[in-house]
């Protein structure tokens, strides 16, 4: 059975119903581009509001965030990633959610409780120590990490948070050692937040009128984990682009990880109803199809984004069950590609021109952007 089956399986024997809708478009009137983490779309039930399908829910929700996008091209940040995730609304409280996790790590997935350790919050000048989730794995025999800030969990500098408890796993060789903040082979899986209060913007927090449990869980990165590689491209999830990108375009590591990234996600993000346009959700799916072309181009301008085969198409866009507009999807890649390559041989002629010809100033970036459309970090990449 598949990760996010057996995930989905264990919660809904436990009386979770499963929620519907992944997309990365947020609900109207939300002032996000992107849906950035799995509660994001249940903010108002967190706050009170009764859902629909009642106060125990597990799903999987595709996100987008943009502030890692300079870590990209490690082994574990991706631009679109999907979030397992379980929630309490009012239910249930911290020692419930923690037994359920170390289960179905324990015996859903069959991970050794020896190559567990886990961080609770240690309390700060505003919250005292979360003892109930320090007893619970006390009494699981799991080694706790105390922390402050490294342990507290929100989704904004206002708005619905709480202390949170991590699970991670020790990736590794021989037995582990050290701690979570000490040695970065202890990987993060599993964040279990005590959603209990709302930050005010005078920075004060009030209780929230329910006590919430949100959870969330990487696929790609328990797959990583579950698999024993070391890093998310080398896992199953992504096996039909690491078998063909590496034939079509030879790469070093960082740039074929940064391509393989932006191209699937610039396919989900279009699949989600997004054209690149120079503001909002369209400027950040331009970003990504142009930063790629430029490392393809950097190496060989002649590279194409026509000459991807429709086994990725079909392979990303039906995990995301986006597969019916796989044609549209791909016409508007190699549109955008078309509409850089012609602006890049513009701008080329452009800064050719004699006033150009000296270390540019500001006034010079201003008015590139402003009069030819050329923004500051396209002028850089184009100057000798």
């Amino acid at each position: 059975m598949s990760i996010d089956k057996t995930f989905i399986g264990f919660f809904t024997d436990r009386g979770h119903i499963p929620t519907t809708g992944s997309s990365l478009i947020p609900r109207p009137g939300d002032p996000v581009l992107f849906t950035t983490s799995g509660m994001h779309p249940l903010t108002p039930y967190l706050e009170g509001e009764p859902h629909p399908l009642g106060r125990r829910l597990v799903g999987v929700q595709r996100c987008l965030r943009t502030t890692d996008l300079d870590e990209v091209g490690d082994p574990t940040h991706l631009t679109v990633f999907e979030m397992l995730g379980s929630w309490s609304l009012g239910d249930y409280g911290s020692e419930q959610t923690l037994r359920w996790g170390f289960e179905l790590l324990r015996d859903g997935f069959g991970i050794d409780p020896g190559q567990m350790y886990v961080t609770v919050f240690g309390g700060d000048d505003q919250v005292e120590l979360d003892q109930e989730s320090l007893r619970t794995w006390q009494s699981l025999g799991v080694p706790v990490e105390l922390t402050t800030d490294d342990n507290w969990w929100s989704n904004g500098p206002t708005g619905p948070c709480g202390p949170d408890s991590e699970i991670f796993l020790w990736t590794g060789d021989g037995s582990p050692e050290a701690t979570p903040t000490t040695d970065d082979r202890w990987v993060e899986v599993w964040n279990h937040v005590m959603m209990r209060y709302r930050r005010l913007d005078d920075g004060s927090l009030e209780p929230l009128q329910q006590l919430n449990i949100d959870t969330g869980l990487g696929l790609e990165r328990l797959t990583m984990l579950l698999e024993g590689k070391s890093s998310v491209y080398e896992t199953e999830l992504f096996e039909p682009w690491m078998r063909i990108i590496p034939e079509l375009w030879k790469l070093d590591e960082q740039d074929q990880r940064i391509v393989i990234d932006h191209l699937r996600s610039s396919m989900v993000i279009i699949g989600d109803g997004v054209h690149p346009s120079n503001t909002g959700r369209g400027y950040v799916l331009r970003r990504l199809i142009r930063r790629l072309l430029t490392i393809l181009w950097r190496g060989d301008d002649s590279r194409t984004l026509s000459n991807l085969p429709e086994e990725l198409f079909r392979h990303t866009l039906d995990h995301f069950h986006q597969g019916e507009v796989l044609s549209l999807v791909r016409c508007i890649l190699i549109d955008e590609e078309i509409r850089f390559s012609n602006l890049l041989e513009r701008g080329r002629r452009i800064i050719s021109h004699d006033r150009f010809q000296k270390t540019l100033d500001q006034n010079d970036f201003d008015y590139l952007h402003e009069t030819h459309g050329l923004p500051r970090e396209l002028v850089l990449s184009l100057l000798p």
